[in-house]
């Protein structure tokens, strides 16, 4: 049997196993010689979208870039961003002050690049020599003297209106005296004396009538000149005040006038100056009460209390760095890249301070957010971060479309309470948002959110591969000397490239193609340098980057050997000989993070009599997904198609997963499956020494599938572990051929023909090769060679209709009539006997197919 296999027409030569990369048609020695080459040559059609997204000034044109992690999606578009020209408007540094009108709302101030930098530190400056110029002012001898010369004016002018007027009552003998209780008048004997109580009795009555009326008038002349006083203590304060502006004008006047050149081109920041310069002389007083210790300054700007510390300037966005001569961004343009998009960090936010037991806050606590630091320039995000984070997707959105930042309270918008106690002004938003996603996640988002098309019109969609082609291997060749160059790893070798470009062809799973996820490529070009460190290699050569190789394979191989170990124990049954009629070896891929593996499963199948129905045993039982059910219900159309058009199908047929105790998903397994229902059918048995997979059409077609190359592998370890005779091979579709390139162990025994690799392009070529039998072409007449596989199973199915009709046909049933006592009596006695009488059945012959 051996000898047939290793002759058969449909078997694949070693050649087509692998597709290597001759390091003679490099023409360097090293990739050092090589120079620099972007990611642009694996990624055209993305890179015009970008540059077309990037450089447009519109509203809405926002980038979602679309691309496989770890293809450079991050690295293209930050260098596509600082490469754009710079064709907007200049940069503005944005900066909140104190409203003097009403603090709860901050004023934002709009600065050129570079001068909200300034603005501050002159701010700081000026707050640094406020304190001692308000304490220099109001402690000065000028001030003082002012001061108490106007307070003794008050106090003459008040003394001087009571002495007049004690000096009239005297006169009248009444005397103006001062009591705890105040000033009263009483009768007076003579000018430094007056009457006692008893005195006062013992004069006539007309003198003590006549001095009681003086009183009464001279107290209501002291009502009215004592509610003078509170008159005349505000003019005082008044006179103070003024008094003390005029100190505190000539105090810091100078430092205001001082600054107003600077920023005169700033309308603005000169109407901040002088409502800073007004404020202060206002509330000079004040100022200087609220002043305290260099150490307390913290605790004061935090208190909510007046201080001298709300003419400070918040620099909310400085953008000064990016306009200055060796700016890391050339186009002088911000590109901000936020790893944590939830709604504060990208929003802004304004933070509180908890202050005797209330949280407080004031315009110095209002911090930027991602779009604020990269308003004039470029966000990029990752799409599936921002949409994990409650409220963010819909801020950016709300920001998008309003063009203004508002600062907004996560509590509002959770419909608690909210603490925030400052309205900013909003920011003026001019920015372009680059999202960085799955193609399922730009899919999503454009079919359950109709905004977003509208926000994000532009779409850069990244290559998963390139071609490999003669001209592209030299270009990755240098791709793959820049990788080298970035991570600062040695040069590769001839060898040490050509074998990275064909590890890079089996990432794809495709022999004529080459994978542009360059994470994948770095990390092994990482790995391979260790390697040639610990040899002092000067260079990574092909035997470097097959011992990284097998290093990633050995630590991610746990899982793998342990199944392995379960089928070569017997724990797992898998046959590698002999034949069996209803069971086969089907190929299961398994996926774990970035490592793919696959081993033999067992696949069985039981047909029996019924009404035509194939049974999946993992859909019964809910451990068949889609997929898998969807290739199960074609095998049906398959079986039907074919074999009943002429006589209904009289089977069932159940189809497992033997040992299967998770979900089964995919249709790779559909083509095994056929071929084993086939074989249950026809009563062929197939050979256990072949594995197969493959996925088919209804009009039994064999269909292309993944990890092709991880399935061979597979059931070849399994078989060389038990150890090769020369009859095991697994059986691929004929489309994937072009995706081969297998371990070279395995090319290896199919070169010595140990092991064997067939390739088909219908079930009828899978169950030749699995049977040794013809499948049987349909002849002129219709008819097909009873020998054959086809001919066995129609054959088979004929005979199950037969079989059907027969056990169901039902038997005719006596008229009914009247029975006398007698009729019946008899009856009893003695039962009647069968007619007999019934259709003929049909002969038993097969059906032309």
């Amino acid at each position: 049997m051996s000898s047939d296999l290793l002759n058969h027409s449909l078997r694949l030569a070693p050649g087509q196993l692998y597709t290597p990369c001759n390091p003679d048609h490099l023409s360097f020695v090293t990739t050092e010689e090589l120079p620099d080459l972007t990611e642009d040559f694996a990624h055209p059609r993305a890179v015009e979208a970008l540059n077309f997204g990037l450089d447009i000034r519109r509203p809405g044109y926002n980038l979602f870039v679309l691309g496989d992690p770890g293809s450079g999606r991050h690295a293209l578009v930050h260098r596509l961003v600082r490469g754009q020209a710079d064709g907007s408007a200049a940069l503005a540094d944005w900066c909140y002050v104190n409203n003097f009108e009403d603090g709860a709302r901050p004023r934002l101030l709009k600065l050129p690049a570079g001068r909200g930098a300034a603005l501050r530190q002159h701010m700081q400056d000026f707050v640094a020599q406020l304190g001692p110029a308000i304490s220099s002012a109001f402690e000065s001898d000028n001030y003082r003297a002012r001061i108490d010369g106007l307070q003794e004016e008050y106090k003459q002018k008040e003394e001087g209106a009571l002495r007049e007027m004690g000096r009239e009552s005297l006169a009248q003998g009444v005397a103006l005296v001062r009591t705890p209780e105040g000033f009263m008048f009483v009768p007076a004997k003579d000018k430094d004396e007056t009457y006692s109580q008893e005195e006062f009795e013992q004069l006539p009555v007309e003198r003590q009538k006549e001095l009681e009326g003086i009183i009464d008038a001279f107290e209501e002349r002291l009502n009215k000149l004592v509610a003078q006083f509170p008159r005349w203590h505000r003019e005082l304060q008044d006179k103070i005040k003024d008094t003390s502006r005029e100190a505190m004008r000539l105090a810091v006047g100078h430092e205001i006038e001082e600054l107003e050149p600077l920023y005169a081109d700033l309308p603005e920041v000169a109407a901040f100056l002088d409502g800073v310069l007004h404020d202060v002389v206002e509330t000079g007083d004040t100022l200087r009460e609220s002043q305290r210790p260099e150490g307390e300054m913290e605790t004061l700007l935090f208190s909510g209390s007046i201080s001298i510390q709300r003419y400070l300037v918040n620099l909310l966005v400085d953008n000064g760095p990016l306009v200055k001569e060796g700016s890391d961004t050339p186009n002088g343009r911000p590109l901000i890249c936020e790893s944590l998009p939830t709604f504060p960090n990208l929003l802004g936010r304004v933070e509180h301070i908890s202050h005797m037991g209330t949280l407080v806050s004031n315009f110095t606590l209002i911090k930027a957010g991602a779009l604020h630091r990269a308003n004039g320039g470029t966000l990029v995000l990752e799409a599936a971060k921002l949409l994990t984070q409650p409220f963010a997707w819909e801020g950016l959105k709300r920001a998008l479309q309003s063009g203004l930042l508002r600062l907004e309270s996560p509590g509002d918008l959770y419909g608690m309470p909210s603490i925030q106690q400052l309205e900013p002004e909003p920011v003026p938003l001019d920015v372009k948002v680059v999202l960085i996603g799955d193609r399922s996640v730009y899919y999503l988002l454009a079919e359950l959110d109709p905004e977003f098309t509208a926000l994000f019109k532009v779409a850069a969609d990244l290559e998963t591969e390139v071609e490999r082609s003669g001209d592209n291997t030299s270009l990755y060749a240098r791709l793959l000397a820049t990788l080298a160059r970035r991570n600062g790893v040695k040069p590769l070798a001839r060898d040490g490239v050509a074998r990275v470009i064909e590890h890079a062809a089996r990432l794809v799973e495709d022999a004529q193609r080459l994978t542009t996820r360059t994470r994948l490529l770095a990390d092994l070009l990482r790995e391979a340098d260790w390697w040639a460190q610990k040899v002092d290699s000067p260079v990574i050569t092909r035997l470097h980057v097959e011992q990284a190789l097998t290093a990633i394979l050995r630590r991610a191989d746990r899982v793998r050997e342990k199944q392995h170990e379960a089928i070569l124990r017997g724990s797992l049954l898998i046959a590698t000989d002999g034949c069996q009629i209803g069971q086969i070896n089907g190929l299961a891929a398994m996926q774990l993070g970035d490592y793919t593996f696959a081993q033999p499963s067992r696949i069985t199948a039981a047909v029996r009599m019924g009404d035509g129905e194939v049974v999946d045993i993992e859909r019964e039982t809910e451990l068949g997904g889609p997929l898998h059910s969807k290739g199960v219900f074609i095998l049906n159309g398959f079986i039907a198609a074919r074999f009943g058009r002429g006589i209904p199908l009289s089977l069932n047929a159940s189809l497992v997963f033997e040992q299967s105790y998770g979900e089964v998903e995919g249709d790779s397994a559909s083509l095994a499956e056929l071929c084993v229902l086939l074989s249950a059918i026809s009563l062929l048995p197939l050979r256990q020494s072949l594995s197969m997979t493959g996925s088919v059409n209804q009009l039994g077609a064999v269909q292309p599938i993944g990890a092709v190359n991880e399935k061979i592998e597979g059931f070849f370890d399994v078989c060389q572990a038990r150890g090769l005779t020369g009859e095991q091979g697994v059986i691929i579709p004929r489309a994937n051929v072009p995706h081969l390139m297998l371990r070279q162990e395995v090319v290896e025994a199919v070169t010595a023909g140990r092991f064997h690799v067939f390739a088909v392009n219908s079930v009828d070529q899978a169950m030749e090769l699995l049977t040794g039998v013809a499948a049987g072409e349909v002849q002129a007449n219709g008819e097909v060679p009873a020998d054959s596989v086809n001919g066995r199973v129609a054959t088979q199915l004929a005979e199950m209709a037969l079989r059907r009709h027969t056990f169901g046909e039902e038997k005719p049933q006596p008229p009914k009539r009247t029975r006398t006592k007698k009729a019946v009596k008899e009856a009893k006695e003695e039962p009647p006997k069968p007619s007999g009488e019934g259709p003929e059945p049909p002969p038993a012959e097969p059906p032309a197919n």
